[in-house]
């Protein structure tokens, strides 16, 4: 196999982030010293490929944790349990979401249900009577303010929500950190459940979908801000997830037999994550140019 110098720069030049980059994807590659130069060898076939990425990477971007771009066939994608043991936090709330579906029997088990709802609620014969949130907060039962995110209605439901989590939530947990993650999370389910009962008043809703919304946004105008290979999201999914709002708030999804939509709590959650995202870019920024 023929190697070529890819890289010559100065001794003073900090390379060790980038080798260590090299290094999780994998890559062949050696460094040598010559003529006062250190000098960067990789494989003839992926030298534009490692060119590349040091333009983007020079510093090794440390706090990428998601799997990164391939290099020829020399990268291997993480394992699943590698994945799990990289995003903590993003497993925690989803492994907490398929618990309460199990043991609410995706919310047909009322008796349960009634103790993560935002409203406390009672069934007497054919209706549900629901009391005042005041009541709830008076007797001590602040969780309620965020627990419907954990509860959802139907396995179609869990499986989306739960796929969209997942890819979301490991990339804000890869570059801000599980604090920031879970931090965002309850401030978006915070938000959104709220929005949600201002505008539909007492009635039964739940889903990780207004945090999702959340995420989305946050990744969105971070990314605008201060880009970053973790919440580069391809244009198609944001789209997506936009179109899918837009025609939610049009009322066609229940139209065609989708059930009732917590629309409410998708746009609230959208707002409140471009605002994160609006600040957590903005000081990211402020902190690369000092």
């Amino acid at each position: 196999m023929s190697v070529v110098a890819v890289l010559r720069l100065p001794l003073a030049v900090d390379l060790s982030g980038f080798v260590k980059l090299l290094q999780r994807m994998q890559v062949p590659h050696r460094v040598s010293e010559e003529a006062g130069e250190q000098v960067l060898w990789v494989p003839n076939d992926i030298s534009e490929d490692v060119r590349s990425l040091y333009a983007r990477f020079p510093a090794g971007d440390p706090e990428q944790q998601l799997e990164l771009p391939a290099i020829g066939n020399t990268s291997r994608r993480p394992g699943f349990v590698q994945q799990l043991t990289r995003s903590p936090v993003t497993a925690l709330v989803l492994l907490l979401s398929l618990v309460v579906s199990a043991v609410t029997l995706l919310g047909d088990n009322l008796g349960t249900l009634r103790w993560l709802t935002f409203l406390e609620f009672r069934v007497v014969g054919d209706y549900i009577q629901f009391a005042p949130l005041a009541d709830s907060l008076a007797a001590g039962q602040w969780w309620r303010l965020v627990t419907p995110m954990l509860i959802h209605f139907g396995f179609l439901h869990i499986a989306m929500n739960g796929m969209w989590y997942w890819e979301l939530g490991r990339r804000i947990e890869a570059r801000q950190g599980g604090i920031n993650l879970l931090g965002l999370t309850l401030l978006f389910s915070l938000v959104s459940n709220f929005a949600q009962y201002f505008f539909s008043g007492p009635t039964l809703f739940g889903g990780l979908s207004g945090v999702l919304y959340g995420l989305l946004g946050h990744c969105w105008i971070y990314q605008l801000l201060a880009p970053n290979p973790a919440y580069h999201l391809p244009r198609g999914v944001l789209v997506m997830m936009l179109v899918w709002l837009l025609l939610c708030l049009s009322g066609l999804v229940s139209l065609i037999g989708f059930g009732e939509i917590a629309n409410a709590a998708h746009v609230g959650g959208l707002l409140v994550g471009c605002f994160t995202g609006l600040l957590g870019g903005l000081f990211a920024r402020r902190k690369m140019a000092s």
